[in-house]
């Protein structure tokens, strides 16, 4: 049987997603969590894999196994065994040639970002932060700039393994709540710490130090040199993958529901 499970974590205490000696990752702990419940190995293969201290509200993984339980015994389970930063929210059976990673049509994430003078303390390690004031209508110009097929290369991670650097933009906005910056990007796939160099690029943007058809001359010189540093990891939330309907999956949005108030 292969079952699909959606995962909700805290990244700030782990060393990503992917398994590597020493441990610490969040496949870890859900490899672990499941193979106590199940009494036998567990591997489980996720439908996006996130960095050092980014987290999670929508993340999809698969893994096949002989047990015969219920879904909803497996999703208790898991969660009796796994750590308090780390949740299943439901499992579903699904067909045996269904894929976490490749039968994904759309990955979305979320950027939170506190605009202000000052860092904040109650949203540490959940929020990214920037003292300088922007502007947030020379940033919206700039990030419609990245939507369509393009290639992202410029915005690209020296180890990133992906065999191709063009994706599919369907969504990149920004929007501001008081102090609160909110990025959304939704594409057909990422590279690595795409997002993170997206919004640092947007950021320098924002502060002034280019105008924002210069988010186009770095997607057209596809040099990763030329761009803004990457941001910090904290305020990254992989949101939601997107299935095709005949796979019968649960959605996996995940909402993220934050102190201010505000449900996005």
């Amino acid at each position: 049987m292969r079952i699909a499970l959606a995962v909700e974590y805290d990244g700030s205490g782990f060393r990503g997603w992917q398994k590597q000696p020493g441990g610490g990752t969040v496949q870890d702990a859900l490899q672990d969590a499941l193979q106590q419940f199940a009494m036998m190995p567990v591997q489980v293969v996720c439908a996006g894999r996130t960095d050092a201290g980014v987290h999670a509200t929508g993340q999809v993984v698969h893994f096949d196994t002989d047990l015969d339980r219920s879904m909803y015994a497996w999703v208790r389970g898991a969660n009796t065994f796994l750590p308090a930063a780390v949740a299943v929210r439901w499992a579903q059976a699904v067909a045996g040639d269904f894929h976490a990673r490749s039968s994904a049509y759309a990955r979305h994430y979320r950027y939170l970002m506190i605009n202000r003078p000052h860092r904040t303390g109650a949203w540490h390690g959940r929020v990214g932060w920037y003292h300088h004031p922007l502007n947030l209508a020379k940033m919206q110009a700039a990030a419609e700039k990245l939507l369509g097929e393009r290639d992202f290369s410029a915005f690209r991670a020296a180890e990133c393994q992906a065999k191709s650097p063009v994706k599919i933009m369907h969504r990149a906005d920004i929007r501001r709540f008081n102090d609160l910056l909110v990025f959304d990007f939704e594409a057909s796939a990422f590279l690595h710490h795409m997002v993170r160099n997206l919004v640092g690029s947007l950021v320098e943007v924002g502060q002034g130090k280019h105008p924002p058809e210069w988010i186009a001359e770095l997607l057209a010189r596809g040099d990763r040199r030329l761009a803004a540093p990457t941001f910090a990891a904290a305020g990254l939330y992989l949101t939601t993958v997107r299935y095709l309907p005949h796979w019968g999956l649960p959605s996996s949005d995940g909402t993220l529901f934050l102190p201010c108030g505000l449900n996005l």
